[in-house]
């Protein structure tokens, strides 16, 4: 079992910048690939990116929405995954999740495993 609690969500104007965090417990922690998702109100929840660990260096993976401006990344000591925004636009906002997946490194949300509450990101035009 896997537990994910995300934080940082939070309100920003157009231009800004938010970091959201993702605190893992429950297995080690580098056993398996983690991902950034959102959800807008009568959206699809869409991958924003993943973050794993190959044989030798961390892989990541950006969705078309966040190549240029998020950036992802891991701290194996904290159990913890960072998702940075910067150049944050009105249509960012949505709820953020983070999510496990035990099994290679997928793209789709039918490939995490666990997933956290959710966190609200709201950018003001």
């Amino acid at each position: 079992q896997v537990q994910l609690v995300e934080s940082g969500g939070g309100l920003v104007q157009a231009g800004g910048s938010l970091r959201l965090s993702c605190a893992a417990s429950g297995r080690p922690f580098s056993d398996y690939t983690m991902g950034w998702f959102r959800q807008a109100p009568g959206k699809e929840r869409d991958i924003v990116g993943a973050v794993g660990i190959g044989v030798s260096a961390v892989t990541t993976y950006y969705g078309e929405s966040a190549k240029g401006r998020f950036t992802i990344s891991r701290d194996n000591a904290k159990n913890t995954i960072y998702l940075q925004m910067d150049s944050l636009k009105p249509e960012d906002t949505a709820v953020y999740y983070c999510a496990a997946s035990l099994h290679g490194f997928p793209k789709q949300e039918d490939g995490y495993n666990y997933w956290g509450q959710g966190t609200q990101v709201t950018v003001s035009s």
